[in-house]
């Protein structure tokens, strides 16, 4: 069985009421309780509130608890591997931020302050949440890390220059940008998402081969650790909504049309991504799924580290990099389900296009037709 057929799980069913109760429940704690959002903020790491720097940590963890790292290498040697993380690149490094960025002036042009904080959300490339949503809708697990490394080292040395060539070369933001430091990229990074990452390769290794425990961590940490990304999820939300949900209320007209080139993003570079994967690198539905997810999703912690930093905390930049993740949130997650839907529509397609474009039967392409739609065999076959 493909990674593709697993049945989500009563907490992943439960997840949109889930999501909408935390928004509402850190929506009313931040309208009615003031000292909620201060006594939050009371802390502090790379410019992020400690409890959301928690909570980024608790849902990440877990997801890169069960990549497995030791095949990663098999994966980098196949053939393919060059096609995949190139076009990743071409999508997240130069395609999703112009889109952003002409999705801002299109829809924010008598709002600078806003513009230029949604440009700096498109500059940014998902390396935290997109591990969840990738997850939930059944996406290669191995090929994301990869990805979402790649993205990772990318931003190191290129979000500063490309945040500030749209936000002011292109995009007119004023003098702020150019404060932009390679440091702050860089501290985000290694903190946001080195420390997971380092957590779940030392667990992944100590316990399944230094302590010999492979069945043990398969079967019985693995089914443990693993819905504690959604606990942290929920967790992470209500304290986002705490923090700016009385702010969202206080300006919501702004904050309405600020949503709306985000939403308008995540579609686009969604669906977009989806089909170029299938009709243009052939990919096979777990890694289109990952590549869609990680072109739509942003790092929201990046953005508003950034534009605390450069514009400070009631700048209207940072709360359009705010707004980012409030919207993100429950869009992605509703394409997780969209994905799940289209994935006999798009195995099917895949089974033509492979047949017709490559003039190979299908079998040997590397798909089995199975119940209507593909399943992937070989080097791309994700695991249970």
């Amino acid at each position: 069985m493909s990674q593709s057929k697993v049945q989500l799980s009563w907490l992943d069913r439960l997840l949109p009421i889930n999501i909408l109760l935390a928004m509402v429940i850190g929506t009313l704690i931040g309208r009615y309780v003031p000292n909620a959002a201060v006594a939050l903020n009371s802390g502090s790491i790379a410019d992020v509130s400690l409890p959301i720097f928690i909570g980024l940590l608790w849902m990440m963890y877990p997801v890169l608890c069960k990549v497995k790292y030791e095949s990663l290498y098999s994966l980098l040697s196949n053939r393919d591997a060059k096609k995949i993380i190139a076009f990743s690149l071409l999508i997240n490094v130069v395609i999703a931020p112009l889109i952003m960025t002409g999705l801002a002036w299109a829809t924010l042009p008598d709002l600078p302050h806003e513009r230029t904080g949604v440009i700096l959300v498109g500059a940014a490339r998902c390396i935290a949440m997109v591990l969840i949503w990738n997850q939930l809708a059944c996406g290669d697990s191995e090929w994301c890390a990869i990805l979402v490394a790649v993205n990772a080292f990318v931003q190191l040395f290129l979000y500063g220059p490309v945040a500030y060539f749209l936000s002011v070369t292109i995009g007119g933001g004023g003098e702020g940008v150019q404060m932009v430091s390679m440091w702050l990229t860089v501290r985000s990074v290694l903190i946001f998402l080195g420390i997971p990452l380092a957590g779940g390769i030392l667990t992944r290794w100590v316990l399944r081969f230094l302590c010999n425990k492979q069945s043990w961590y398969d079967n019985k940490f693995l089914p443990f650790i693993g819905p504690q990304a959604l606990i942290g999820l929920l967790y992470t939300i209500i304290v986002m909504f705490i923090l700016q949900g009385n702010e969202i209320i206080t300006h919501i007209p702004n904050a309405l049309r600020t949503a709306v080139p985000l939403l308008l993003y995540f579609a686009i570079m969604f669906f977009s991504t989806l089909a170029a994967s299938l009709y243009i690198t052939k990919s096979p539905f777990p890694i289109g799924v990952t590549q869609s997810f990680t072109a739509a999703g942003n790092n929201f912690e990046l953005a508003i580290a950034v534009a605390v930093a450069t514009y400070g905390m009631n700048s209207k930049e940072a709360f359009s990099a705010v707004i980012g993740p409030l919207i993100e949130v429950p869009v992605l997650l509703g394409l997780v389900y969209v994905a799940r839907g289209l994935e006999g529509e798009y195995n099917r397609r895949l089974a033509v296009v492979l047949g017709e474009v490559d003039g190979r039967d299908v079998e040997q392409s590397g798909v089995t037709l199975q119940e209507g739609g593909v399943e992937v065999i070989g080097a791309f076959k994700t695991s249970q």
